[in-house]
């Protein structure tokens, strides 16, 4: 459980606990769980098994209606509040996992390391059947920092919608409630008793923790990043203030939580120290506020600008045709060495980091940490 730096604002702590409750309270009727059970076996290929189905749907019904959302746990033992709470073992394997991504990390005899997330819902397997104007520019930025001796981490999240039953899943707001029920890693997925599975992000902390640095490309969707990216911002909330021992608030206690919020938190920054820069492109409007948006956010985790050249935002064929977008790409070599720029930016600012840089005011005390 983490402890409390800041002594606990006594008009808040005094404030009684209270759960506010009577939004959706019913769970799922049999007939509609039924129904969005077998869609999945809509395929008729899938007749020939449809009394095994009913069999397997039956046991899902009662994982539901019993909410078996661990179904595997294992006690927690030493080092937790409760060593006798039963833990999940999906989320004990993920946070170890991450352990050992942060100790890697941290070594100062390891090669530097940078994550570079491709933000764009496209590639061949998509329903475009092409690949992206972002993964293009990733690429590029992958061979600067190659060129460079950095091992480079590809995160391509157009997988989302080529990979078969890959997720990630949405936050469900636990931070909202309290912030030691939003748990590190995420312990909302698996879930186990509502079908949530297939869960990309307990890999995707593991890969940020390993990382030195991180680049974002991006499209923009409508004034904003795209919402593969989106739903990755939104689960990365556990990464900026995180409770690391679910056994604290014995699961997801909203009460006890509470309790523990307002006695004194700290907001423990999972991530920060780490450098990051930002490729942001479109074609006609929103590149300036989606950038700003993600320096905000990651200025917010506590992760460090690489300098005015890790900041990129630009239009590829301005009011141009979409059709021809690839071929504009091609023609503006200026761009393609703006995201060189980025790389290398970021690639003397991990080198800079791990030399001992601290950013100035990194040691000054926050009084409203959040």
């Amino acid at each position: 459980m983490s402890k409390a730096k800041n002594p606990p604002n006594l008009s808040i702590a005094a404030v009684p606990v209270e759960v506010r409750r009577g939004q959706v309270t019913e769970q799922l009727p049999r007939e509609v769980f039924r129904e969005r059970f077998m869609a999945r076996f809509y395929d008729p290929a899938f007749r020939t098994e449809d009394e095994a189905l009913a069999r397997l749907e039956a046991i899902a019904w009662d994982a539901y209606s019993q909410s078996r959302k661990s179904p595997v746990t294992s006690k927690a033992g030493a080092g937790y509040a409760d060593p006798d709470y039963d833990l999940s073992v999906e989320w004990r394997a993920a946070k170890e996992r991450i352990e050992v991504a942060q100790a890697r990390q941290r070594d100062p005899a390891g090669r530097s390391r940078v994550l570079i997330v491709n933000a764009s819902s496209r590639n061949d397997y998509t329903c475009p059947s092409e690949m992206s104007k972002s993964f293009r520019l990733a690429k590029i930025a992958q061979g600067a920092l190659e060129r460079r001796a950095f091992d480079v981490d590809f995160l391509d999240l157009s997988r989302l919608n080529s990979d078969r039953d890959l997720h990630i899943h949405p936050c469900k707001g636990c931070v909202s409630t309290a912030m030691p029920l939003c748990h590190w890693p995420c312990s909302c997925y698996p879930n186990h008793s509502l079908g949530l599975v297939n869960d990309w992000m307990n890999e995707i902390y593991e890969r940020f923790a390993a990382a030195h640095g991180v680049i974002f490309v991006t499209p923009v969707y409508w004034y904003q990043v795209t919402s593969p990216l989106k739903l990755l911002m939104d689960r990365l909330v556990c990464a900026d203030g995180g409770n690391p021992d679910p056994t604290s608030t014995h699961g997801k206690k909203p009460e006890e939580a509470k309790r523990i919020e307002l006695a004194g938190w700290d907001y423990p920054k999972h991530l920060a120290g780490r450098a990051y820069g930002l490729v942001v492109h479109g074609d006609v409007a929103g590149i300036e506020g989606s950038r700003r948006a993600l320096s905000d956010w990651l200025g917010w985790m506590g992760l460090i600008e690489a300098g005015p050249k890790s900041r990129l935002d630009r239009f590829i064929g301005y009011y141009e045709p979409y059709a021809t977008s690839h071929a504009t790409l091609d023609r503006d070599e200026d761009m393609q060495q703006e995201v060189v720029n980025v790389a290398q930016a970021v690639a003397e600012c991990v080198e800079q980091i791990r030399s001992g840089y601290k950013q100035p005011g990194d040691a000054l005390h926050t009084p409203r940490a959040k």
